[in-house]
């Protein structure tokens, strides 16, 4: 089991905030599942934990496929001996200027951001319902889901429905003790990033950075954020001290968007 008799499972954990937040979570005592589609990274993640003295097991999934969510979330409850945390980190987020918005980058964009935050959602009903408890359901919003940025239409909307789905869930659920909240990174120093950064630059007919300088320039505390910071906001939204805190989408992203 873990420290406390805790099991969480993260999506997308295989790099980048996932893997932060994989590691933050073992680091408190969880015993985590790390869910990935690139099978390498994902027991890479999970050989670190269960290294550090941490219990990990790696499930390879694609949260647009419903079914793989299941299976991985039912492969956590049975290998990990509990559920009680879902963390629905995995997300990509394509530059799209409106006029190149095609059906298929629409479809993919969707089919993960937000259809994948729903079976993490309902996959993370069943398990609690199985275990007769309630839980905590995380979801991974954006602070562009807060405020639209410029060539991220698609990665925007998406990050806007997320933040629809948590405050609707939240009310939904709240009878079966289930908590659902979301964590609102702004630019992370992570591939993700460094991908929209060379994407934007591009468009803009800049070198590489420039993306990242225009973005930063609406960041108060003067700097990109590490995935540890947002690592530190899932740890409260996973632990108990949010107990009495459900439907919120909590920005950290070092002060682009004031609420």
């Amino acid at each position: 089991m873990s420290d406390h008799g805790k099991v969480a499972l993260v999506t997308g954990a295989g790099q980048g905030i996932g893997r932060a937040i994989a590691l933050r979570l073992a680091k408190d005592g969880f015993a985590v599942a790390v869910v990935d589609f690139n099978a390498e990274t994902a027991n890479s993640v999970a050989q670190e934990i269960n290294q550090s003295g941490g219990r990990a097991i790696a499930q390879l999934a694609d949260v647009s496929d419903r079914d793989q969510v299941f299976a991985a979330v039912e492969a956590a409850k049975t290998q990990l001996g509990g559920f009680d945390v879902i963390v629905n980190n995995a997300g990509i987020a394509p530059t799209t200027l409106i006029e190149d918005i095609t059906p298929d980058i629409v479809d993919r964009v969707y089919n993960i951001n937000v259809k994948g935050v729903i079976w993490g959602i309902q996959a993370a009903i069943k398990a609690f319902k199985s275990l007769n408890h309630g839980g905590k359901i995380i979801n991974a919003c954006s602070q562009a889901g807060h405020v639209g940025n410029p060539e991220l239409a698609i990665y925007s909307s998406s990050k806007f429905a997320v933040r629809g789905l948590t405050q609707t869930a939240a009310r939904d659920l709240a009878p079966l003790g289930i908590t659902v909240n979301a964590y609102c990174p702004g630019i992370v120093k992570t591939p993700m990033w460094e991908e929209i950064d060379r994407q934007v630059s591009k468009a803009a007919g800049k070198p590489v950075g420039y993306g990242t300088a225009e973005f930063a320039k609406n960041i108060t505390l003067k700097r990109l954020s590490e995935p540890e910071d947002v690592a530190g906001c899932v740890s409260y939204l996973a632990g108990p001290d949010s107990d009495y805190m459900t439907g919120q989408s909590l920005l950290i992203d070092g002060g682009m968007v004031f609420n």
